[in-house]
């Protein structure tokens, strides 16, 4: 029985969690971490070849669409929508966990993901046959609902 306490006791707070993940989570990163896993795990050039490549797809995209007004307008919030949503994305994994400016930051981001996914669905329900338009509104409003509830409801553990 002791020797289970005593097994039980040197498990860390986090056991599912890396020392930098726990650390994080409990906002217990010092400054070299902070420096050292700035980029994250993967080179420093994916994130800009990432970028480069939504540029240039989305100026091909404006290229392509000849003028036409409407076409021009969803390529730009999609482009925009996008970028804002990855600087919120990185700014939540930067702030402190429990502050405002992380509650903030989960919101925009959940209102990001939103207009993309209602924008995106009303332009591919505007193609398809009526049922399967509703079915695309249906999955759509799902997945709003769905990220509502995993990003309000439950809460971090």
């Amino acid at each position: 029985m002791a020797a289970h306490e005593a097994a039980t006791a040197r498990q860390p707070e986090d056991p599912l969690l890396g020392d930098q993940e726990a650390a994080n989570m409990h906002g217990d990163r010092n400054e070299e971490d902070n420096n050292n896993n700035a980029r994250g795990s993967f080179p420093a050039w994916l994130p800009f070849l990432g970028f480069l490549f939504l540029t240039l797809n989305s100026a091909v995209a404006v290229v392509r669409s000849r003028g036409e007004t409407m076409a021009v307008a969803f390529i730009t919030f999609s482009y925009v929508d996008l970028v804002a949503l990855f600087v919120c994305l990185r700014m939540y994994e930067r702030a402190r966990a429990g502050s405002s400016t992380r509650e903030w930051l989960k919101i925009a981001v959940w209102v990001l993901t939103t207009l993309l996914t209602l924008g995106f669905s009303y332009r591919v329900a505007a193609v398809m046959p009526a049922p399967v338009a509703l079915l695309v509104w249906l999955m759509a409003f799902a997945t709003v609902a769905g990220g509502f509830v995993a990003f309000f409801v439950l809460k971090e553990k």
